[in-house]
């Protein structure tokens, strides 16, 4: 049976808030470059992709109202997020790197919240590490869907297998009795790290072979 996790550290829920920011201003970026939006519709992606995976996994365990709407940290943030991104996207599309080393905190972070988050709920071992799953990539699958796009999350690098690998080594912290900050954080540097080397590298997860040979160079990954 697993242990309860009864807080997140300080550290983890700074990390948290500045994924929210973080989530918000690169999904209303691409809610920018996906299409014609007015101001209304880039905040409302914006925070989307910042609370949807959070929304998603609270409502799967019954956990209501979601946290993100008890914090009002939380949906400001998401919301400052896209307000900056719709002023100020043509100069944000030159600091993309920095840009998406922001994102790649929040997937880490949401990654190992979403874990922990389920065991609290009383969730076995799988369900936890999926809920982490969603709960770092479900946002911006939802955002995607809305602008009539193919997630990001199924075509574009490495993203859903970092989240992966964040959330299992948090539930096998917590399942040997030894998670703390400092396994939360180890946790969430593997995320990190995953990802921001497909990014660095332009690392996919593997492709049907048919797919690399009809479509040349044609990305896909998950």
């Amino acid at each position: 049976m697993h242990r309860s996790v009864s807080s997140q550290p300080a550290a983890l829920f700074a990390l948290d808030l500045t994924g929210t920011f973080a989530f918000g201003l690169n999904g209303a970026l691409t809610a920018v470059r996906a299409a014609r939006l007015d101001v209304v519709g880039v905040v409302v992606l914006g925070m989307i992709t910042a609370l949807g995976g959070g929304f998603l996994r609270d409502v799967l365990i019954g956990s209501l109202p979601p946290a993100t709407l008890l914090d009002w940290r939380y949906y400001t943030l998401a919301a400052v997020g896209g307000l900056i991104a719709f002023a100020l996207s043509r100069h944000l599309r030159r600091i993309e790197t920095p840009i998406d080393v922001l994102d790649a905190v929040g997937l880490s972070t949401f990654a190992v919240i979403g874990a922990t988050t389920a065991l609290d709920a009383g969730l076995d071992v799988a369900p936890s590490v999926l809920l982490g799953v969603i709960t770092a990539v479900g946002g911006g699958t939802i955002r995607d869907t809305l602008v009539g796009r193919i997630p990001s999350v199924l075509s574009t690098g490495l993203y859903a297998v970092p989240a992966l690998v964040g959330a299992a080594l948090t539930v096998a912290t917590v399942e040997a009795g030894v998670y703390g900050l400092p396994a939360a954080l180890g946790a969430a540097a593997a995320c990190f790290l995953i990802r921001v080397l497909g990014l660095r590298y332009g690392l996919n997860a593997p492709e049907p072979p048919e797919t690399r040979t009809r479509g040349g160079s044609r990305d896909a990954g998950a």
